[in-house]
């Protein structure tokens, strides 16, 4: 479901970890850093995913898509389509028009020796589609949140993260 992640507000925290959560987050996404390259963070990224009930549906690879339609070099980023299917269910059912905002997009891409892995933020898709009104596609955006919000907590407490 492409309903995807929210920054989540900042709650009661310490100034030190305040600002180390604003350094992660973005209005529009969460991010994680993995000290790992790309295929293997791609694998961590796949089973925090699957610990949330999401599947990777779709992978795109950009990086091999500029070469083998632009012949250029692109560093390795792929796009995932993840998909948690009695979310999707339940979104489809309500009103169809909403697959526009299915599945949820994580990035995963190389950056250095490792990767940086985005989360998107479901609230965003909403209001981009304009369907924020909508208290049934709320709901299960704050579900999908929720859930995202923990993959990206997930990959941020993993051994390897950066």
């Amino acid at each position: 479901m492409s309903i995807v992640c929210v920054t989540l507000p900042n709650a009661i925290v310490g100034p030190r970890e305040d600002s180390r959560r604003r350094r992660r987050q973005h209005p529009s996404h969460q991010m994680a850093k993995l000290a790992q390259p790309h295929d293997r963070a791609i694998e961590t990224v796949t089973a925090a995913l699957k610990s949330e009930g999401f599947g990777v549906l779709t992978r795109i690879d950009a990086h091999t898509t500029f070469r083998e339609k632009l012949g250029v070099e692109f560093r390795p980023y792929s796009i995932l389509g993840a998909c948690n299917p009695p979310l999707a269910h339940r979104v489809l059912s309500h009103r169809a028009e909403a697959g526009l905002l299915l599945p949820c997009n994580v990035t995963v891409e190389a950056e250095g020796s490792g990767s940086l892995v985005r989360i998107g933020d479901p609230d965003v898709m909403l209001s981009v589609g304009g369907m924020d009104q909508d208290p049934t596609l709320r709901a299960v955006a704050a579900e999908v949140r929720e859930r995202l919000a923990r993959v990206a907590e997930a990959l941020r407490a993993h051994p390897e993260a950066a």
